[in-house]
Formats: structure tokens, sequence, C-alpha cells
């Protein structure tokens, strides 16, 4: 099961080590439940997707995956810059010091204050709506892309495929070369095209199919508008493993495939061979995290043992929504045998509120610690305060150090913004 957690998890005395620190000392110094980040695997996955593209790419971090001032400033040192798609995104990204060419903004509604805000930073936007290229110029916009969705359908869950025909993202080829046209026509730079199909891919097929039709595409914007694309956005979803049954091929992998596949496909329409840009979120920090949590009640009934944790569905969310599967280790009880099947609950109040249906673990009982791995990513990014449960706090380790990079709420936080 450790390959599913952080470069630097081993297990010693019994009991897992994150970034050189035990698990219990991190959960009784900074409480639970905890995301602990591993910054030796961030960085690690950074350089590596960074080497995919080639000296003349460019690797853009999905920030929704995880805001964090700390982690976009740790990626921006290993040379990442940030896709970011909301006003906070960006103001996430601008305090951890990027700007200009560090950043890609996205958004499938853009609103004249953002539009005002990439004017002012100097950063390309990527078009996404008819009318956005005429806003863009009014707020003063200089660079763009425009992403084009061309049809592929994924084989993911339905709520993270966007590629497909009558997607909310992007614009269909017709639409897009004319808002190549007007933007063009009003003097934007238009350094290229963008595309993404979805996230959390099982395989190359959908994405060598979108490939190839954003070159045609590409090849048409020439022929019919004398403009070729400079850079071939090809966007994210790489997926990692979150239980020891899934099979998904290595992110790192498929970038090398994605790069390679899009520049044949270029130069075999006669087009300049173009900078590719990725948009990845899920594998750099996915794999990355783990989450700590405090056992509480424990009840074996004649159906299943339930064992409660302190935290649930507001802190991740994924089993609700995409059926995301889970699994955990007894983190201060690793070198014992897992000899009981449990479930494990969230601590809300609904039956739904389930992270982990089936795993076995060391007899549970009220106390233990449990960590789950895989967790980095969509998880704090997409929390709640459900029920009036203040979100967690984060910690990146590495070489027995911890640093908090997002404090833990209390409930005079969530008490403050009432009136």
């Amino acid at each position: 099961m450790l390959d599913l957690f952080p470069l630097s998890a081993r297990i010693e005395g019994g009991e897992l080590v994150l970034g050189g620190l035990a698990a219990s000392e991190l959960a009784d110094r900074f409480g639970t439940p905890l995301y602990v980040y591993c910054e030796e695997t961030v960085r690690e996955r950074a350089r590596s997707l960074r080497d995919a593209v080639g000296t003349d790419g460019r690797v853009f971090y999905g920030t929704k995956a995880f805001p964090n001032v700390a982690v976009l400033r740790l990626l921006r040192e290993d040379g990442l810059g940030a896709d970011v798609a909301s006003a906070g995104e960006l103001a996430f990204a601008v305090a951890a010091g990027l700007g200009g060419d560090e950043l890609v903004i996205h958004g499938n509604n853009k609103d004249e204050a953002l539009l005002g805000e990439a004017a002012r930073l100097r950063a390309p936007i990527v078009v996404d709506a008819p009318d956005e290229v005429a806003l863009a110029a009014a707020a003063g916009v200089e660079r763009a892309l425009v992403r084009v969705t061309l049809g592929v359908d994924a084989d993911t869950h339905e709520a993270i495929v966007t590629g497909h025909h009558g997607s909310k993202f992007g614009l269909p080829p017709d639409e897009a070369l004319r808002a190549v046209r007007d933007a063009l026509a009003r003097g934007l730079d238009v350094l290229g095209v963008h595309v993404h199909v979805g996230s959390q891919l099982p395989d190359f097929t959908a994405q060598a199919e979108t490939i190839l039709r954003l070159a045609a595409f590409a090849a048409s914007c020439r022929d019919e508008l004398g403009w070729e694309a400079r850079v071939a956005d090809l966007g994210g979803g790489f997926g990692i493993r979150h239980h020891p049954d899934e099979d998904v091929p290595d992110a790192v992998a498929l970038a090398e495939v994605a790069a390679s596949t899009a520049r044949a496909a270029f130069r075999d329409l006669g087009l300049p061979q173009p900078a590719i840009w990725l948009e990845p979120g899920r594998c750099l920090v996915g794999r990355a995290g783990v989450t700590l949590y405090r056992v509480g009640a424990v009840k074996r009934l004649p159906e299943r043992t339930w064992v409660a944790i302190d935290g649930g569905m507001s802190d991740n969310p994924r089993p609700q929504l995409y059926g995301a599967r889970y699994t955990a280790l007894s983190a201060a009880r690793a070198d014992e045998q897992p000899d009981e099947l449990a479930s494990v609950a969230g601590m809300h109040c609904e039956s739904g509120d389930v992270l982990i249906d089936d795993v076995r673990l060391p007899s549970p009982r009220r106390g233990d610690l449990l960590a789950v791995p895989a967790t980095g990513a969509y998880t704090l990014a997409m929390s709640s305060t459900y029920n009036g449960v203040p979100r967690p706090a984060a910690v990146l380790v590495r070489g027995g150090e911890a640093r908090l990079v997002r404090c833990r709420e209390t409930v005079d936080d969530l008490l403050r913004s009432e009136t």
C-alpha cells in the first residue's frame, strides 16, 4: 500500500513516517484532521513534468487542485507557472509571486474585473466564450489562446468530462475560428490554441484523438486566416491512483507521449512546431497529500463494523461527488495484522457520508490514527463547513521538519462571517 503514499513515506517502529516525521507526532502537534503534504513528492513530480515537455515547453499548475500560496511558491521555484480560473485563485498566485508569463487565466465566465487583472499583470487569457474577445480587448488584455471543444468523450466520470460536444467549456471549431479572427482583428496577440478533454483519464486514447483534431483545427486557422499557432496548450487531466485496485498510467509518461504526439501531428500537417503547454493539477499534489484522522466511535453491527472519524465529506467530498475510492492505514499500528473489515464513516449528518466502504484494519478502537493516502488534490480545495465543522489545517513536510501552510479554522472563524 505504501506505493499510494508520498515518496518519503516509511514504516518505522510500527508507525507511518512522512517526510521524516511520525504521523502521531504530526497529529499531536497540529491536530486532526490534518493534511500532510510531502515536499519531496511535489518537487519530483514538478521537475519530471517540466522535463517531459522539453526546453521550449511550459507547465502551469492547475491551482484548483489545491490553491495554496506555499505550494505555488514551491512549484515556482521549480519553474512552474499557474493556471487560475477565478479572482481568488489569481490572488493566491500573485501572493506567491507569480505574474505575466507565469500565469494562464481561465474561466468559462470571466468578468470585467478578472480580465482587468489579467491586463494589469500582462498575463494571457484563454478565450472561452463568444463575446469574451471584445471584453478582453476593452480591458486591455494583450495576449490570448482560444479554447476549442473538439467533441471527444473521455472515459471518466461524467462530472469531469470537458471536451465533449455540448460542454460548458470552450468553443466548437467554427466559433473558435471566429474567435481567433476577432482577436486578431482587435489587435490581440493570439499565442495558440487550448484543449482539455477531462480529468483522471485512464489512458491516452481520448487525448490522442483530441490532439489530432487540435492539429487539424490549427491547420484550418492557417488556411482560412493565415494565422499559425505558436502554442499548443493540451490542458491537464493526468490521473493518479487513489486505491490499490486502480490501474492508472503514469502522468509523466502520458505527458511525454502527449507532447510528442502534438509535435508530430502539427508537423504532419505542415505546421510549425508549437511550444507545448500543460496544466496538470492532481498529478502534482495528489499523491503528495495524506490525511490524518482520529478515530472516535467504533460500532460493530451484524451487517458491518463502522469506524467514525473526526472529518468526512466536509474535508473530502470526492466519494460522494464522483464515487471515488480510498483506502486507509492504521498509522500508529502499521505493523499489526489488519484482521477486521471495516467501513470508515464521516461525522456528518448524512448516511452517505462514507469515506471508505471497506478496508482491512487492525481491530479498530477509539483513539486510533488513520492515514488516508492520495488525498492531496480536490479535497481541501472542495471542502465545506457543513454541520458547522471548521476546515482542517495543512502542513508541508521534508527532512524531519514540518511547516504549517494552512491554518486550522475555528468556530470563531465561522462566526466571524455572521451578522
